[in-house]
């Protein structure tokens, strides 16, 4: 089994999160790290048994030993840091959102399929074991077909004009920041909707502190989705069938769980704790796919993230959300 070298792409909480994951990976090395200030990178690199430590991203792309590149970074730049690394002949997977809109991520995919490079959304729950699970039941066929899911992601962060999460330029706003997840969930478990409509609560600095979404299908099938950074409605996803429910839920320790509902039965709760939140699960999926040869992931395929920025393109344009710069 080939061992990678990793680079890793930022130093914020999520980077640390995914380094724990990567340790528990006999065929990764985190080689690198790469960050604005030399100094969080030093100390970043100290933290994680990371060998080498660089100041600027380009150095960190252009680093010759490094195989893969995590980008950890806030996601307005994730366009800008994706073709540094892709024109740095590395693999890359990117953290959710991959872009801020869709034109961006098809140009972060023509330049992988140019290079002949890896590229993945770090999108993490279909590799979690819940949602494994949760899509046999559905594919068994045992509960009939989705007719309704109902998804949210909402916490009570208290309002902030200087925090990230109500900053357009750092991407701010709970659409793409939390809202990704219900959508994501529709997307995966119910198909591409034929319309969208959103509304939205807009903060003063212009990112949207809630949002409510209604997806409709030609068919009559309906999915609604919330996100809000104002009030504790905590994460869950619900999924109605022909012949029972289920519920697909998590608490901020991105604890997992599965509730099973089928008609005239007891439910059926199963709870799922990983070690390191599950993140090793995403990065053992590049590995994977480099071994075999592929250039996108076959659980996260490009066309996925290409209908997941879509739909959040349409969400943003009917809540009144725009972001300066790319819009």
């Amino acid at each position: 089994m080939k061992t990678y070298n990793w680079g890793i792409m930022g130093t914020g909480n999520i980077a640390k999160k995914f380094c724990n994951a990567l340790h528990l990976l006999d065929n990764a090395e985190i080689h690198a790290v790469g960050s604005r200030s030399v100094e969080k990178a030093r100390k970043f690199a100290g933290e994680y048994g990371i060998a080498k430590a660089y100041g600027s991203y380009e150095e960190l792309a252009a680093d010759p030993d490094v195989d893969v590149i995590y980008v950890a970074t806030p996601h307005p730049f994730h366009l800008e840091n994706t073709l540094l690394a892709l024109h740095g002949g590395k693999h890359v997977i990117c953290e959710k959102p991959l872009a801020m809109n869709l034109r961006e991520v098809k140009e972060m995919i023509a330049a992988a399929e140019a290079g002949h490079l890896f590229l993945m959304e770090a999108l993490w729950p279909p590799f979690q074991a819940n949602y494994i699970k949760a899509r046999e039941i559905i594919e068994s066929g045992q509960l009939g077909r989705v007719k309704h899911i109902y998804g949210k992601f909402a916490f009570d962060d208290g309002y902030n004009p200087l925090r990230r999460t109500f900053n357009l330029s750092l991407g701010g706003g709970s659409i793409l920041d939390i809202g990704i997840y219900p959508v994501m969930d529709i997307l995966r478990f119910m198909g591409k909707p034929d319309g969208v409509e959103a509304r939205a609560d807009i903060a003063p600095t212009g990112a949207d502190t809630s949002t409510s979404m209604i997806f409709t299908y030609n068919d009559g099938r309906i999915a609604e989705a919330f996100c809000s950074f104002a009030m504790p409605a905590g994460i869950s996803t619900e999924i109605n069938l022909e012949k029972g429910n289920m519920t697909l839920s998590r608490g901020r320790n991105i604890g997992q769980h599965l509730t099973v509902e089928i008609s005239g039965q007891e439910p059926e709760e199963m709870v799922f704790s990983p070690a390191a939140f599950g993140f090793q699960y995403e990065a053992a999926e590049v590995m994977r796919c480099l071994d075999e040869g592929l250039s996108e992931s076959p659980v996260v395929p490009h066309s996925f993230s290409l209908d997941l920025a879509e739909l959040l393109d349409m969400v943003r344009k009917k809540a009144g959300v725009v972001y300066p710069g790319h819009d």
